[in-house]
């Protein structure tokens, strides 16, 4: 019962999709120097939560369940981020990759923080 509660999945969703961003920054940061490399990002978790939601594809609740998607934990594609190139056509720009970087880690915080407070909640209601 206590699984299907909506906020620990929106924030289980928050907490990976921040991780998955963070990884396509860190390979932005690596290839910083690679002559051509062109620099990546994910749409924001607001677009990709609530396409998710409205998608009309069917769900799989129990492993029983045919013909529906039993993961919900889809990764997100990334798409390129065009912006003014170097002299070599590498568009990494490392302040730019930081300040992504730390808006990440806050989406990270923030997913954290939903799941510990709701747990909150939920424990002081069953206390009770």
């Amino acid at each position: 019962m206590f699984e299907q509660l909506e906020v620990f999945k929106m924030s289980s969703a928050m907490a990976a999709h921040a991780g998955q961003r963070q990884a396509v920054i860190s390979e932005n940061v690596a290839n910083s120097d690679t002559p051509g490399f062109v620099a990546k990002d994910l749409p924001s978790f607001q677009k990709t939560y609530h396409a998710d939601q409205i998608s009309p594809m069917q769900r799989a609740t129990r492993a029983g369940h045919l013909h529906g998607a039993a993961d919900r934990s889809q990764r997100v594609e990334s798409f390129e981020v065009r912006a003014e190139a170097s002299p070599n056509g590498n568009t990494v720009s490392l302040e730019t990759e930081m300040l992504k970087s730390v808006a990440a880690k806050q989406q990270h915080d923030r997913a954290l923080a939903i799941y510990k407070s709701a747990l909150g909640v939920l424990r002081t209601a069953i206390s009770k």
